[in-house]
C-alpha cells in the first residue's frame, strides 16, 4: 500500500515538472522578436543602470536631425525608466515607462 502511494506521489510530481517546464517553454517562445538584429538588453525596465544610459540613447538618437535634443530626453527618461527601446525609431511598447511618459500637452516625452 505505501509503495503504490510512492509511486503515484512520485508519477504525480513528473506529471508537474512537465507541465511546467512545457510553460516556460511556451511563454519564453512567445517574447518579442526584434527583427533587426538590435540587443533586447535594456528594453525593459528597470534593466539598465544609470551610467548604460548615455551609450543606448546615442543609437537610440543616431538617425535623427534633431540629436541634440533627442539625447537629452532620451537620457532624462532613461534616468527615470532605466530602460530605453531598441532601435532608432519606435518599439516603445517594449518599455512601458517610456512609452507612457507623456508632456504637459499630452504628447510623447521620450523619443
Amino acid at each position: 500500500m505505501a509503495m503504490s502511494r510512492n509511486i503515484s506521489l512520485l508519477l504525480y510530481v513528473t506529471l508537474m515538472l512537465i507541465v511546467l517546464t512545457a510553460n516556460q517553454a511556451e511563454s519564453q517562445s512567445s517574447q518579442p522578436q526584434i527583427q533587426s538584429g538590435h540587443s533586447m538588453q535594456g528594453a525593459s525596465q528597470g534593466s539598465l543602470h544609470p551610467q548604460e544610459c548615455g551609450p543606448r540613447c546615442t543609437m537610440r538618437c543616431s538617425a535623427t536631425q534633431y540629436k541634440k535634443p533627442c539625447l537629452f530626453f532620451c537620457q532624462k527618461c532613461c534616468a527615470k525608466c532605466l530602460c530605453v527601446p531598441p532601435g532608432t525609431y519606435g518599439n516603445k511598447q517594449l518599455c512601458p515607462c517610456y512609452n507612457n511618459w507623456k508632456t504637459k500637452r499630452g504628447g510623447p516625452k521620450c523619443p
